[in-house]
């Protein structure tokens, strides 16, 4: 089971089937969408959450997982947080753990990200994780940004992961 994680103002939570329409709401953006996977698209319908919800669901955790990411204060998801093993670019799945975010673009600039990184980093240390990685579209600078206020250090650029050109972070445990 992916556990509830908590921070001073978000908690991070497995997507739940209630949460089927802020999903969609934050996916069917192409301000998000735009820097998802080797081919990106927005969602488009309740297929795609569908869809989604069962792949999210398949992580058993602790370890691993999807995370709803919801600010106390508005009480419903405003994006997702993820740590998980990185997919190779020939699609075998590597030993490299990653760490990521998605949100929704009315909530850009608040913190969240880097709050849920931070987080999620914190849990990969209890949980006995000794290096995570994160990957960003070269031109994703404000993911890059994230990436750089959670202590990573940038390797350059990689082609190895996801079947797409993206630069690679990394972070070790203290």
């Amino acid at each position: 089971m992916v556990p509830e994680l908590e921070t001073p103002r978000l908690l991070l939570r497995p997507w739940r089937e209630s949460d089927a329409d802020a999903a969609l709401e934050i996916y069917s953006q192409w301000e998000v969408a735009r820097y998802l996977g080797a081919e990106p698209r927005a969602w488009t319908g309740s297929d795609d959450v569908r869809a989604a919800f069962t792949r999210w669901a398949s992580f058993e955790g602790p370890r691993y997982g999807v995370w709803a990411i919801v600010p106390h204060e508005v009480g419903r998801p405003v994006g997702s947080a993820l740590l998980k093993l990185l997919p190779y670019s020939s699609g075998e799945v590597s030993p490299d753990t990653e760490v990521g975010w998605h949100l929704r673009p009315e909530v850009w600039g608040r913190g969240y990200a880097t709050e849920a990184g931070g987080r999620l980093l914190a849990h990969a240390w209890e949980q006995g994780v000794d290096e995570v990685h994160a990957v960003t579209y070269p031109a994703n600078t404000a993911s890059q940004a994230v990436c750089q206020r959670l202590g990573m250090t940038r390797l350059g650029q990689t082609n190895r992961y996801y079947g797409v050109v993206c630069e690679l972070f990394r972070i070790s445990r203290s």
